[in-house]
């Protein structure tokens, strides 16, 4: 074996092994977050409901809190169902090139995706983990797009092959269903994933 595919081996295992790490800390945080709300939804349906009211409550200033607690609250084991498969699989992938920006896009996320959904559903209660969903979505695909990394990329494309359905989301047409919440959640992951991007450094002055 020459030096050259010696070092590039080399690379690789190196580059695999930083990535190990990550790929832990992402499934353990992904599943304590739904620890957390399945928890709360348990709690919630013995008291037949009463937590909800601790939701996005669109354009009413006490219901601004509820942008913290939307995405841990749900109407029902049914929604809480609906929403878990689909937020341990994108939020393990959107956190496994780094625990640290995953974190701070999902800040980014619930706030974007909250205050959005505040602003455009007036009078209504909005809970549920899918504006998550959506921005951790908008997130993977974003970072494809802005870091242009190989593994992000590949993630980006297979990402966006088996879920692209969801968009169908976003459409006003859907009794029950929060389109703004989907939808302001994935422009908040859109947003994360440029304010997260890799800085690449200029070019040096002649």
């Amino acid at each position: 074996m020459s030096d050259y595919s010696g070092s590039r081996f080399e690379s690789a295992k190196r580059g695999a092994g930083a990535l190990l790490p990550g790929a832990l800390s992402s499934l353990i945080i992904v599943v304590a977050m739904l620890a957390v709300m399945w928890v709360v939804e348990g709690v919630d349906f013995v008291l037949n409901g009463s937590l909800d009211q601790f939701g996005i409550l669109g354009w009413d200033a006490d219901g601004l809190v509820g942008i913290l607690f939307a995405p841990f609250l749900h109407g029902g084991f049914g929604h809480l169902m609906a929403n878990s498969l689909p937020l341990l699989i994108l939020g393990f992938l959107a956190g496994l090139r780094d625990v640290r920006k995953f974190l701070w896009a999902s800040v980014l996320i619930i706030l974007i995706g909250g205050l959005g959904t505040w602003v455009t559903s007036p009078g209504v209660y909005t809970v549920g983990a899918s504006g998550l969903v959506f921005g951790y979505f908008g997130y993977i695909l974003a970072r494809g797009v802005f870091d242009r990394r190989l593994l992000d990329i590949a993630i980006a494309v297979g990402v966006g092959i088996a879920y692209y359905g969801i968009l169908a989301g976003l459409l006003p047409n859907q009794q029950g269903i929060s389109w703004q919440g989907h939808l302001f959640g994935l422009i908040g992951g859109v947003v994360a994933g440029w304010v997260l991007r890799r800085k690449r450094a200029l070019p040096a002055p002649y």
